[in-house]
């Protein structure tokens, strides 16, 4: 082996040596691709085309095995290529931050797989997927967590094998003080999101796809990332809010536990109001309703003021979304009721008018006041009532 390569450097001895090592190097690697590429085509071609595991760890180690390849072919290539030592001393240098970022790829996809195998038995598609967004929450959030990591102490190991940024990490540590807590300051909403994201992870005030209301604004969990949470507004619009804010802030998750609810629909009638049939009506049209889940159906007078009565009813439904449309069904039917079939029950203002009598006869004088009379005057009262629309809430 070792003539054959003295065979080749004595015909190419006009060539510089350098640029016969590089040569060497790069047909080296242009060999590992072609060596990679058909050991990738043999194993697809045994294993089929239907989805299995190993077509799965196929596709997601296909880009680091080529790493690997191409730096193993590197590695038996640089003990024969002809290199003076600077450009050797490059490559090696090369090869050993490959080969550090290669093992944190190997980590990250590592982690990739294992958790997209474990989230395999969860689908949060269904009606109950409260264990399955638990499960994901978790997975998801801590790969996050996982990958930061990783990417952080690859990069790290990777600069520290420079002389300069080794020596330098050095002094920094050995001069502490003020440098050091000017970068910890520095990194604290890195961290602190970090941190919030562990958090998050195992004690779960929000999931995946939770209806939370964020800002005064209603919407679902989207995404949760190492930083930040997506939410979903019912508009379509995105909310991107920091993980502390979940830590630090109060916040409504109307999903917390389970995904059913109970909604709330306000009317506003008037005193003469038939309350136990406006019940009745409320009963048949939920009855009538594929939006109630048949739990909690109720109507109360809750309140009362100088013109109108208020009346709360109690609906409940499968999950927000459903609650939601519930709601609006019910106030559409009833105000529909009232106005059909109990006008009387609509708000309406009062008041007494006096209006002077058309038959009147001219005011008389007669006697018996200090001053010798005094006037009577006849007239008729008029009630005016006025109906005015109905108010719900």
């Amino acid at each position: 082996m070792g003539d054959f390569w003295d065979d080749i450097v004595i015909a190419l001895d006009w060539v510089p040596t350098w640029i016969v090592g590089l040569v060497l190097v790069a047909l080296a690697i242009v060999a590992a691709l072609s060596v990679h590429r058909l050991l990738v085509w043999m194993i697809r071609r045994t294993i089929g085309a239907k989805p299995s595991l190993w077509l799965i760890i196929l596709k997601r180690t296909r880009e680091p095995s080529r790493l690997a390849f191409c730096l193993a072919a590197v590695a038996l290539v640089m003990p024969l290529a002809p290199l003076n030592a600077p450009l050797r001393s490059g490559l090696t240098q090369a090869m050993v931050v490959a080969c550090i970022a290669l093992i944190g790829w190997i980590a990250v996809r590592t982690v990739d797989m294992a958790a997209g195998r474990y989230l395999q038995r969860f689908r949060v598609d269904v009606e109950d997927n409260l264990l399955a967004r638990k499960h994901v929450t978790q997975v998801r959030v801590l790969k996050r967590v996982m990958d930061t990591l990783i990417v952080i102490v690859t990069v790290s190991t990777a600069l520290m094998t420079f002389d300069s940024v080794r020596q330098y990490g050095v002094s920094l540590f050995a001069s502490a003080g003020a440098a050091g807590l000017v970068l910890g300051l520095a990194a604290r909403p890195v961290l602190g999101n970090l941190i919030a994201g562990v958090q998050i992870a195992i004690t779960q005030p929000i999931r995946i796809e939770d209806a939370v209301i964020v800002e005064n604004e209603w919407g679902w969990v989207e995404e949760i990332a190492s930083t930040y949470v997506v939410v979903r507004l019912w508009d379509w619009r995105r909310l991107v809010v920091p993980l502390t804010y979940f830590i630090e802030k109060p916040f409504q998750n109307w999903t917390r536990e389970t995904a059913s609810l109970i909604g709330s629909v306000i009317l506003h009638v008037d005193y003469a109001a038939d309350v136990a049939r406006i019940r009745s009506r409320l009963t048949s049209i939920l009855s009538e309703s594929k939006l109630w889940d048949g739990a909690v159906v109720n109507l109360q007078v809750v309140d009362t003021n100088s013109r109108t009565v208020e009346l709360r009813a109690l609906v409940s439904a499968r999950n927000a979304s459903a609650a939601w449309d519930l709601r609006c069904e019910v106030r559409e039917k009833l105000l529909a009721f009232l106005q059909t079939d109990l006008p009387e029950a609509l708000p309406r203002d009062r008041a007494d008018i006096w209006l002077p009598s058309r038959t009147a006869s001219p005011i008389p004088e007669h006697t018996g006041g200090p001053n010798g009379g005094s006037r009577t005057e006849t007239g008729r009262r008029d009630r005016v009532v006025e109906k005015t629309t109905p108010s719900a809430e």
